[in-house]
């Protein structure tokens, strides 16, 4: 049988003149083939991992495995990630040097980003997150940038901020946590819903305009509170726009073709939280499967006890809020917070899943995806040993089904590690020393 060789921009062309981009494949080559999709996930969960006091009995309830090695031993609160042994890796012993110099509340703001939290002058924030270094690289080929998501949405405020996303210039970039918008946003992209977007983008930039040409006469009787809010939505602003823009360019080329039909797009923060987590984590699947976007974050808690996942341990039966079970000394505490803990690994095993079915060229989408599930705390408001799991990205070299440890080793050091993985050839991220050579990365 004769094989032929396609262009890589061939098309279909119907009767009437209309033509359909193809998608990548085998038959136009190694060089295309090689083009497939790299992605990375960040998903966040507040106040630390279980990691019970061995005073109490329940060390098999331990987040991290008892074991160092291959040859390690899920725990009971994250045995539901037992069928992915060989796709994923636990990472212990990392920190950011920068961690014990912050508010323990905040270490959600910089575990993507490593950097010292909102310098107190004025109009300083955080550094960029690795999530964003991802976007910037990828947004060429991709529909969205970047997809940033939280249970609560917007950005929070000052410490207790309800996004992990900051942007080149260290600004919290908002979040969205509604299915339904979230999903419009990723596939009902039409022209007609562009063009009113943007119109009422436009209005909506002409009355910040009129703030604040009013407001730099006032700019000495604003407090830092309000400037910093201000810029928040001058940032929230430009996200829009930016994404509009990025829309507009893919309007006439299609989406693949998925079935949709599991969604609930009705679910909210407010129902079932794990009817909510699947709905999430389905449309950053479907994102991911359809190539829309490379980038996305998820926070699926805020610290200290702020925002409505605090309340989720209760609707799953458990007798205490989220932040009260990680402040938990006794036994029946800490066994329902590794209780938790196995809630939100059934939750990641479910995504692991869905990416895990669909198919790239080479690959799973799975294989082709870097997922980082972790916290910026250990035990309460410990910012050393941080919980850290890594899956997916066989196609891109790593190597999975192991628990590494290294203690003190920088948290940074692993993200420049993923970069290289994606092929994004910095040299440096944050504060990191180099790339971690022997753990699960070939870089």
């Amino acid at each position: 049988m004769q094989t032929i060789q396609l262009d890589r921009r061939a098309v279909l062309k119907g009767v009437a003149g209309a033509a359909l981009a193809l998608p990548v494949l085998e038959a136009m080559g190694k060089e295309v083939a090689e083009q497939t999709p790299r992605r990375f996930c960040a998903i966040y969960t507040a106040n630390g991992m279980s990691l019970p006091n061995p005073k109490n009995g329940i060390d098999e309830w331990s987040w991290f495995p008892a074991k160092v090695g291959k040859d390690f031993e899920f725990g009971m609160s994250t045995a539901p990630l037992s069928p992915f042994r060989s796709q994923l890796s636990f990472l212990g012993g990392l920190h950011h040097p920068n961690g014990p110099k912050a508010d323990p509340h905040q270490c959600s703001d910089m575990w993507l980003t490593g950097a010292p939290l909102h310098n107190p002058k004025p109009g300083e924030y955080n550094s960029v997150g690795i999530d964003q270094v991802v976007a910037l690289h990828t947004k060429q080929h991709c529909r969205q940038p970047s997809l940033v998501l939280s249970v609560d949405a917007g950005v929070g405020f000052l410490s207790r901020t309800g996004t992990i996303a900051y942007n080149i210039e260290g600004k919290p970039i908002p979040a969205e946590n509604h299915p339904r918008r979230v999903f419009d946003r990723l596939f009902r992209a039409d022209r007609a819903s562009l063009e009113s977007q943007r119109a009422q983008l436009k209005r909506r930039m002409r009355l910040v305009d009129a703030v604040l040409d009013s407001a730099r006469s006032l700019n000495e009787r604003l407090g830092q509170s309000d400037r910093r809010k201000l810029d928040q939505y001058l940032t929230s602003l430009s996200e829009i726009e930016s994404r509009l823009i990025a829309s507009e360019k893919w309007i006439d080329i299609p989406l693949k073709e998925q079935d949709r039909s599991h969604l609930n797009l009705d679910a909210t923060n407010e129902g079932e939280p794990a009817d909510y987590y699947r709905n999430m984590f389905d449309l950053i699947a479907l994102a991911f499967d359809a190539d829309i976007t490379r980038s996305v974050t998820f926070m699926l808690n805020r610290e200290d006890g702020m925002g409505i996942s605090d309340n989720f341990p209760l609707k799953l039966g458990l007798t205490r809020t989220h932040h009260s079970l990680s402040h938990a000394g006794d036994k029946d505490g800490q066994l329902e917070f590794a209780k938790y803990d196995r809630f939100l690994s059934e939750q990641i095993a479910h995504f692991l899943g869905q990416l895990q079915a669909y198919q790239d060229t080479n690959a799973s989408v799975l294989d082709n995806t870097i997922v980082l599930f972790g916290s910026g705390a250990s035990t309460t408001h410990n910012p050393r040993n941080l919980p850290t799991l890594i899956a997916g990205g066989a196609a891109m070299g790593l190597k999975h089904g192991v628990h590494w440890r290294r203690d003190d080793s920088r948290m940074s050091n692993v993200y420049l590690s993923i970069l290289r993985s994606m092929g994004i050839r910095t040299e440096s991220f944050a504060d990191s020393t180099g790339t971690i050579n022997d753990c699960i990365f070939s870089v």
